[in-house]
């Protein structure tokens, strides 16, 4: 389909109602016109989130009483009928290989340099939301679309190659929970998604389409089909004020909840005239069925290493969403594997290399049209395995995979293993989960840490599996059969705090931050919905 640009709308007029933090990109990235545009959209499509947040919390009180998700009988003729989503923009077709980072100048150059057929630049879990890594990532974006950009450091000068060369560029903005504090209409915060998607496509969707490419999202934690649809209302709204011809926005969902996983249909449904595809978001997913069942010990899950792409729950879904995506024509995105090669380290780099090619062999030959990695390492690895069963053609949208039958039953199987939770197990999720937010709280909101790639979702699943022990009385594996207690927790805090303290990776009261913020979503009563909520309020 053709993503022609109309001409240019009426200049948008700012608003005196906006205010915002100061800042050096300011003039560029918030300019009077752009800042407006997102004022407009937080006026026109705020208080539809805000409701949508509340039926969150609505229903997850019913998953506290007992409730279980099913497919939506209401949409069952949505499921049932013959519809398919139209065909992807010409640099959307072959997406092998797509490489994620945060919108740091010179990692987003490694990215767009990589290999990869797409970059995706995150706003939202690899991103520490400080005000200056939002802003200064905005402005990073600019300079990538209009290939500009480039960081010169004392050994070298990093630079775009021509645009023939590099990764189609997609953006993640913030979740739909999530606020910006720092820009205010009538003196509230206004939504992060909002702001995110608002200020990338007000300065970039007629520099991307004229470039080729085009205004491209990836969009996260939707938990129902109705998100989906604020989402297509949002993006048509833009492209109607913008002026663009409608489905010039082009987006890719993350299936990373539990709850989304039932809705898979009704969401491509809703974006059919903006979506190209789905991704299995796993990380995520692991922690969504944590948190929405948190209140029951059937779904207390194993230390976190025994939790796999083969376990029954996540098998499910994943065979569940490319037999969705293709039967509708849409693209199957496969998830992050959490190794990462080290330099230094020839001996973790061989491990990772071949723990990356088993992960990414068993997408491919699942029938996912492409695949996820963080590091520039690691594209080669993942492209040599969709190569293999891909060949010269872009994708497999061919493989309809009609022998998948998935229905609720498969989709709520956790079958923990006996003796699945560890002393190690604690002590890896206290340490990671301190190391993490001790980072994030710092500015960096990708760490690599015992060799393996954390982001905001990774120590989600650290924290709630703590949450679960704790609150369940789990008895851990081993001899001693020492139960999880508090007192238990608050003592590998503790000893954990020490070790950093020792270590002097960060200052003392970045680490007590990080202690109290952990304690407080871990060992709370009730279950705190997202860590990266408290934490924020701890972010300049």
């Amino acid at each position: 389909m053709s993503a022609a640009v109309n001409p240019p709308p009426p200049r948008v007029e700012p608003t005196p109602d906006v205010t915002f933090e100061p800042h050096p990109d300011a003039a560029t990235v918030l300019s009077p016109a752009a800042a407006a545009f997102v004022a407009d959209l937080e006026t026109r499509f705020g208080p539809v989130r805000t409701a949508l947040l509340d039926a969150r919390s609505e229903r997850q009180a019913r998953f506290d009483a007992g409730e279980r998700p099913t497919f939506l009988a209401e949409t069952e003729s949505v499921r049932l009928c013959g519809w398919q989503v139209p065909e992807a923009p010409k640099l959307l077709l072959d997406r092998r290989v797509e490489i994620t980072g945060p919108v740091e100048a010179k990692m987003m150059v490694n990215a767009l340099n990589s290999g990869a057929k797409v970059f995706m630049a995150d706003l939202e879990d690899a991103n520490s939301p400080t005000w200056a890594n939002v802003v200064t990532g905005q402005a990073n974006l600019q300079r990538a679309v209009r290939g500009t950009l480039e960081v010169e450091t004392p050994e070298r000068i990093y630079r775009l190659r021509p645009q023939a060369e590099l990764a189609t560029l997609m953006v993640r903005p913030r979740g739909w929970h999530l606020e910006e504090k720092h820009f205010r209409l009538d003196g509230k915060a206004v939504s992060a998604s909002l702001f995110d998607f608002g200020l990338y496509v007000f300065h970039n969707g007629r520099e991307s389409l004229s470039a080729g490419f085009g205004p491209y999202f990836y969009l996260p934690k939707l938990e129902s089909h109705l998100e989906a649809r604020l989402w297509n209302d949002v993006m048509s709204y833009a492209e109607d004020i913008l002026g663009f011809e409608r489905g010039s926005i082009r987006a890719t969902v993350l299936i990373e909840t539990i709850t989304a996983a039932f809705e898979m249909d009704e969401i491509l449904y809703e974006l059919r005239s903006h979506i190209c595809g789905l991704n299995a978001g796993r990380w995520d997913y692991i922690f969504s069925v944590a948190k929405k069942f948190h209140a029951d010990p059937d779904f207390v899950l194993p230390d976190r290493s025994l939790v796999t792409m083969t376990t029954p729950f996540m098998r499910a879904y994943t065979e569940l969403l490319v037999k969705t995506c293709h039967r509708r024509g849409a693209h199957a995105i496969g998830g992050m594997s959490a190794f990462i090669p080290n330099r230094r380290k020839p001996d973790v780099t061989k491990a990772a290399l071949a723990k990356v090619a088993e992960d990414k062999r068993r997408e491919a030959s699942d029938g996912f049209d492409g695949t996820w990695v963080a590091h520039p390492d690691l594209v080669a690895t993942a492209r040599a395995e969709f190569d293999a069963v891909l060949g010269e053609e872009p994708n497999q949208l061919d493989r309809q995979r009609p022998e998948v039958a998935v229905g609720p039953a498969r989709l709520l199987n956790v079958d923990r293993p006996r003796d699945g939770i560890t002393m190690d197990g604690l002590r890896t999720n206290i340490d990671v989960g301190l190391r993490y937010l001790a980072a994030w709280l710092s500015g960096t909101g990708a760490a690599a840490i015992h060799d393996l790639m954390e982001d905001a979702a990774t120590a989600e699943i650290s924290r709630a599996q703590v949450w679960q022990w704790v609150h369940h009385k789990v008895t851990l594996a081993g001899e001693a059969h020492e139960s999880v207690t508090f007192d238990l927790v608050r003592a590998l805090l503790d000893s954990t705090v020490e070790q950093l303290e020792a270590e002097a990776l960060f200052p003392s009261d970045v680490i007590a931050n990080a202690r109290a913020i952990f304690e407080e979503v871990s060992l709370s009563e009730d279950f705190p919905p997202f860590l990266t909520l408290p934490a924020y309020q701890h972010l300049p």
